[in-house]
């Protein structure tokens, strides 16, 4: 099929007049702004073993299914499907399965089977197997997104590698999961390990992790850079599990967004997404947030308690001068409630009998008023 030149005018008319559909967002402006999710797209998941990247990925699942309505196909070799669903109805309630009630869990249980499969991991499949399977359940079961968990429990097509050798090979199938998610409009996140020899970059001396392993990078990728090549999106998810402090942060850092007009873009030289692991690790928190079950606070709410708060520090202030000014002038203090809503000051100055002066200084605020009189005497 040859590309049209009208259809690619109109692709970038779109562009110029902001008309490209945005990937979806999961509501946090400082996540949204690096990371959107975008049919169609093939991502790259890449870190080190064992820093929770099923985990990561499986929750920013969940954010999408509960604020879009999405579903996911699901291929993990390292996690029984039982674990996967546990966690992910977890997720769902905020709470650990043993402080939920058994509706609660069933509710969960059911908006699960609505928004994820896990494919079982009965036999070792190539590439081709698993993509099989996955289009035909498409036909079967509209999913938004696949995650491949992780590749390299892929086992290899023999026959393939033997005409085409292990760096073809690699090359082939990121090609054809790219291609797969662009025709059937999916989503695909593949999961990838880094080489052992990755372990040993560490921080240098003085840094704020020193001596424990960076980040993976693409270069430290299983299988070479032509993972990062052939992806739209390159996301390195890393926690530091050697720190006592910072162990329970991962560090979200994006490596590549191929189309930035339709959302996201490369997180700053080390300035990742922290993720912080929510108590009984039922989700995570940003900025101190728990993203999924965090309240959302009305700005009208917001600007009616900022009121009230200026509203009562203005009248502790006026009050802490009438108080001063009575000291000093040895005056009269009164409280009182107003019947009614008023504001204003007032000032007055009355001369009596022997040479005596009354003054009065009143201010009403609201529903009270603090009047002060003194009188002198005129010398």
């Amino acid at each position: 099929m040859i590309a049209q030149a009208k259809h690619i005018e109109a692709k970038i008319l779109d562009i110029k007049y902001g008309r490209v559909l945005e990937g979806l967002k999961i509501g946090i402006p400082d996540i949204d702004e690096y990371i959107r999710f975008k049919q169609g797209n093939f991502n790259l998941l890449i870190g080190h073993a064992n820093v929770g990247k099923t985990t990561i990925i499986t929750y920013l699942f969940t954010v999408w299914a509960i604020k879009h309505n999405l579903k996911f196909l699901v291929w993990s070799s390292e996690n029984s499907s039982s674990g996967l669903v546990r966690k992910i109805i977890e997720f769902k309630m905020g709470l650990p399965i043993q402080d939920a009630s058994d509706s609660q869990i069933n509710a969960a249980v059911k908006w699960t089977d609505l928004h994820f499969k896990i494919i079982e991991v009965e036999e070792l499949f190539t590439y081709k197997q698993l993509l099989k399977q996955a289009n035909d359940i498409k036909d079967a079961w509209d999913y938004d997104a696949l995650l491949i968990d992780p590749y390299n429990s892929l086992a290899k097509d023999t026959q393939i590698m033997r005409g085409v050798g292990s760096h073809e090979y690699d090359y082939q199938v990121a090609s054809e999961f790219r291609l797969f998610a662009k025709k059937r409009n999916v989503a695909v996140y593949l999961n990838a390990h880094g080489v052992t020899d990755a372990l040993r970059r560490v921080h240098p001396r003085d840094h704020e992790y020193e001596e424990l392993p960076q980040p993976l990078g693409l270069a430290g990728v299983e299988g070479g850079g032509k993972w990062g090549n052939r992806s739209d999106d390159v996301i390195s998810i890393h926690r530091y599990t050697g720190s006592a402090m910072d162990w329970m942060y991962s560090h979200l850092h994006v490596l590549k967004v191929k189309e930035t007009e339709t959302g996201g873009r490369c997180t700053p030289h080390n300035e990742p997404i922290k993720l912080r692991m929510s108590r009984n690790n039922v989700g995570f928190e940003f900025m101190g947030r728990d993203i999924l079950h965090s309240k959302k606070t009305d700005i009208t709410e917001i600007l009616k308690f900022s009121i009230m708060i200026q509203s009562i520090a203005l009248l502790l202030l006026i009050a802490t001068i009438f108080v001063f000014i009575s000291n000093q002038v040895k005056a009269d203090v009164y409280i009182q409630p107003i019947i009614g809503f008023m504001f204003g000051a007032l000032y007055s100055k009355e001369i009596l009998e022997d040479s005596l002066t009354q003054y009065t200084l009143q201010w009403c605020g609201g529903f009270i008023s603090i009047t002060i009189v003194w009188i002198n005497k005129k010398r």
